[in-house]
């Protein structure tokens, strides 16, 4: 185990508390920080995306922020390549690697053997699905996902017709559901690896998702969405994002505004329960519970003495 290399890996459902815990440990073990989001590689794309500032990194070397223009697509494959090369580069620099996001398929990719080029297309299939979500919807094909790989179907966002899209075309080669494909695929993980997960009680959650997305409408996320609208920027990967594809609702005239917000809070709600049953079911995660804010201080000593054990390392004093 020694000879592999140290990997701290931070998860949990949006608004959990993700972002600070990662710059507290990155000082405490003397880390850099890889985002595990799949939509904060997006330029542009900030309020939405909840995208740490430059003030709350706090000095600390942030990674896989700000890489892609909106138009561009973002794979899990290319993902694996950029953040393994990046934990050799934070490493071979003598800093501790930190995975920091929420997006479990893409951070499971990296710590197991996934091989994306082992994984079969069918490319007229694929038409064939993209024309269908054309015509009749992408709920309407997310809903055949349901029937076939409800598991899947869970964790997937009803919007996000390219992976709605991935999953139906695997199952159509090969009989097997995306996760079952997947489950042959996996073996050790391939870097000594510590996985802390946070988690608060449901209702607290929920009242901080929802103040999330009033604080992100008071920063400004309605002009950030009509920049991208403005720009015809639709049928993107980023597009489909939590908090853009509500607000496109609203632009194209389809809802009220406050439809669009409370369409907003509530997709980004079951976002979160969506991750929670990933991380559950997919990796091997010690969870830390941080509803008490008046015990937080503890708990991040906690989180530090596991994290020494998990991968044998001191935490700096200082």
């Amino acid at each position: 185990m020694d000879d592999k290399q140290k990997l701290l890996v931070i998860i949990g459902p949006t608004a959990v508390g993700k972002t600070k815990l990662s710059i507290e440990l990155a000082k405490r073990f003397n880390g850099e920080i890889i985002s595990g989001d799949s939509m904060q590689i997006y330029r542009g794309m900030d309020i939405g995306t909840a995208k740490i500032t430059c003030d709350e990194m706090e000095g600390i070397s942030h990674h896989l922020i700000d890489i892609k223009d909106p138009d561009e697509n973002f794979s899990v494959a290319e993902f694996q390549l950029l953040v393994r090369a990046k934990i050799k580069e934070i490493a071979d620099r003598g800093k501790l690697p930190i995975i920091a996001g929420g997006t479990g398929l893409y951070i499971q990719s990296v710590i197991y053997d996934y091989k994306f080029a082992d994984v079969p297309g069918d490319e007229k299939f694929r038409r064939q699905l993209e024309e269908k979500a054309d015509r009749i919807g992408a709920e309407a094909l997310y809903k055949e996902l349901e029937k076939l790989d409800p598991k899947g179907a869970a964790v997937v966002h009803p919007n996000n017709v390219r992976r709605v899209i991935r999953a139906l075309e695997i199952f159509h080669l090969t009989g097997r559901t995306m996760q079952e494909f997947q489950s042959t695929q996996q073996s050790d993980p391939l870097y000594q690896t510590a996985i802390v997960g946070l988690i608060i009680e449901r209702e607290k959650l929920y009242q901080r998702i929802n103040s999330r997305v009033d604080l992100m409408m008071e920063k400004g996320l309605l002009q950030e969405v009509t920049m991208l609208y403005q720009k015809g920027l639709r049928n993107c990967q980023s597009i489909q994002a939590i908090g853009y594809k509500e607000i496109y609702d609203y632009l194209d005239g389809k809802i009220s505004l406050p439809q669009a917000i409370e369409n907003l809070k509530q997709n980004s709600r079951r976002y979160a329960k969506r991750q929670l049953t990933w991380f559950r079911n997919k990796m091997n995660v010690k969870w830390f519970n941080i509803t008490d804010v008046n015990d937080y201080e503890k708990k991040i000593e906690e989180i530090s003495h596991y994290v020494e054990g998990k991968l044998r390392i001191k935490s700096n004093t200082y």
